[in-house]
């Protein structure tokens, strides 16, 4: 199903988009090292009802989980990307976390994600270090915060060329020249989506693709659109929570994550904090 929406239910994506996007902001303030997981996910809890929004992720339970999820913010840490369970983990100082939301708020979803690395002994305050390991520290580091900007300049290009008659492929082949040109191999399983109504909905946005391909674009449309790599393979393996998507090799990963609104102009970003 592709859906449409009218200028009611667009307005109505723009304050969903405005929540996830504030609730973001307000979970990396909080996602200091030494936070546990489940505290992450209780204060979504509190923040999303507090919204009178509705979690999307807590009954979801699609084929490819172990479902229902029964959590209320996936948070994937290091070698972990894609649906990752919140559990009894502290966050430590260099961590690599994703945390990815999606609310339904008046009818209307939107869906949204963020990596970052947690704390500043981990070199990416910039800081010179010290120790014997800073060296190595501050490398991994770097190459966390580059893997990062690549998904994120991989969005960024995908939405400069979303607009009306624009093609699906076009925004694929944006995203995955940027990966690619980056040296990231592209896992091609999980991607973007419509949503609307409800938070997964066609079509599907590849993160590589042919340009000129695929549904055409209209005003109305909400699509999700996701770049997510890992470091050093395209392969995912599943933890034993049913949920939680790794890389193979225990590489590190990144995932960025907008909600887009196609109208006349152009494309209209709505998970910005506000």
């Amino acid at each position: 199903m592709i859906e449409i929406l009218d200028d009611d239910q667009l307005a109505r994506a723009r304050s969903a988009g405005a929540l996830v996007g504030s609730i973001l902001h307000s979970l990396k303030q909080r996602a200091t090292v030494g936070v546990n997981l489940l505290d992450l996910d209780r204060w979504t809890k509190q923040l999303i009802e507090d919204a009178g929004a509705v979690s999307c992720y807590v009954d979801y339970a699609p084929s490819f989980g172990r479902g229902p999820f029964g959590h209320y913010v996936c948070t994937a840490v290091n070698d972990a990307v894609l649906h990752g369970m919140p559990h009894d983990y502290a966050l430590a100082d260099g961590d690599l976390l994703t945390l990815d939301l999606a609310v339904t708020l008046r009818g209307i979803s939107a869906d949204a994600a963020i990596s970052f690395v947690v704390g500043a002994g981990s070199g990416a305050d910039g800081g010179s270090g010290t120790s014997a390991g800073a060296g190595s520290t501050d490398s991994a580091a770097s190459a966390d915060l580059a893997m990062i900007d690549a998904t994120e300049r991989a969005l960024a290009a995908a939405i400069a060329v979303a607009r009306p008659g624009a093609r699906i492929g076009d925004l694929s082949h944006a995203i995955g020249a940027v990966l690619s040109d980056a040296g990231y191999p592209i896992n091609l399983e999980f991607g973007g989506h419509g949503i609307g109504s409800t938070m997964h909905q066609d079509p599907h946005v590849a993160n590589d693709g042919r340009p000129g391909r695929g549904y055409r674009l209209r005003p109305g449309m909400l699509l999700a659109l996701e770049p997510w790599v890992m470091a050093d393979t395209d392969v995912l393996v599943t933890d034993e929570d049913g949920w939680t998507l790794r890389s193979a090799t225990g590489c590190r990963t990144a995932h960025t994550e907008h909600t887009i609104a196609i109208t006349e102009a152009g494309a209209e970003t709505l998970t910005l904090p506000r």
